[in-house]
């Protein structure tokens, strides 16, 4: 239970620490833009700047947390060396965007989505590389750090519910847009009681969270079974290049909520594609162990 408390003491230190540097940071850049250094600061609302904060205070804090937690290797955490690492990280992207993808090809035929009429490069190549480097990132410090100190308590599916819940959250850690139009010391709190407004409504809940929580609960479970991270990287690289690419080639015609979200990974059809992805991979781990016997 120590490193339980030790995590809920992380996340906490980190939510107020982001929230109050986020009106300096938002303050800084403001001054940066109005001397006419970096004028492209101007254009992002304080918003911006509290969820950069917190991804900040999130890396500043992380080194003690890992210091108290006693994690001085990769062994603490439970990984191991996977010599197969590139077959699982490239079966991961496979088995997660093929699936979505074919999810994305019906919803055109039933014409709940319809083609672009231009597709936008530049908005692809950012696409490209979030789907390179978040997955590094998140499966890291979620899968690879938060799950791996809580499974020293022995509790696995605990554990995995936990950590699931916390990814899930996590990415709706963003009030929406122009909350704070006016900017003080209290913005970022404020700031975190609007985000929390959107956790708990119902619909947000069923059409997204829920996605989301089934997702963590999909990358938590290949972490596990392999003792490593690569094949939690490519599911989670391929969801994002998948969502991605179909919706700059396509362009939502209804809005079904919570059948259908904004996106090809928020709603309750969504998440039957996530569990479609789950029974296929863990079929696919069971033949490719047979294979190597």
């Amino acid at each position: 239970m120590k490193d339980v408390a030790r995590l809920a003491g992380y996340f906490a230190a980190t939510v107020l620490v982001g929230a109050l540097f986020a009106p300096l940071l938002f303050w800084s850049a403001q001054a940066l833009s109005a001397q006419g250094l970096l004028p492209f600061l101007a254009k992002y609302d304080f918003e911006t700047f509290f969820h950069r904060a917190i991804l900040i205070a999130a890396a500043l804090l992380l080194w003690p947390f890992l210091r108290v937690s006693h994690v001085r290797r990769i062994a603490d955490l439970g990984l191991a060396p996977n010599p197969r690492w590139g077959r699982h990280l490239f079966a991961g992207a496979i088995l997660a965007a093929v699936p979505l993808l074919c999810c994305g090809a019906l919803l055109i035929a039933f014409h709940v989505y319809s083609f672009r009429h231009t597709f936008a490069w530049a908005r692809f190549g950012k696409m490209l590389v979030a789907s390179i480097t978040v997955p590094f990132i998140e499966e890291a410090f979620f899968r690879g750090i938060v799950l791996g100190v809580l499974l020293r308590a022995g509790r696995k599916y605990m554990s995995i519910v936990v950590v699931s819940a916390i990814f899930a959250a996590v990415h709706f850690l963003k009030a929406p847009e122009r909350t704070s139009d006016i900017v003080t010391w209290t913005s970022g709190l404020n700031s975190i009681s609007q985000s929390l407004g959107r956790v708990v409504d119902p619909m947000m809940l069923a059409s997204a969270f829920a996605t989301l929580f089934v997702i963590g609960w999909i990358l938590s479970d290949a972490r596990v079974l392999t003792r490593s991270l690569w094949l939690s990287i490519g599911l989670h690289a391929g969801w994002i290049f998948g969502s991605g690419t179909f919706s700059r080639v396509a362009r939502q015609q209804i809005v079904a909520l919570p059948w259908l979200g904004k996106n090809l990974l928020e709603g309750i059809v969504p998440l039957g594609v996530a569990a479609l992805t789950w029974v296929i991979m863990r079929t696919w781990l069971k033949y490719d162990r047979t294979s190597q016997i």
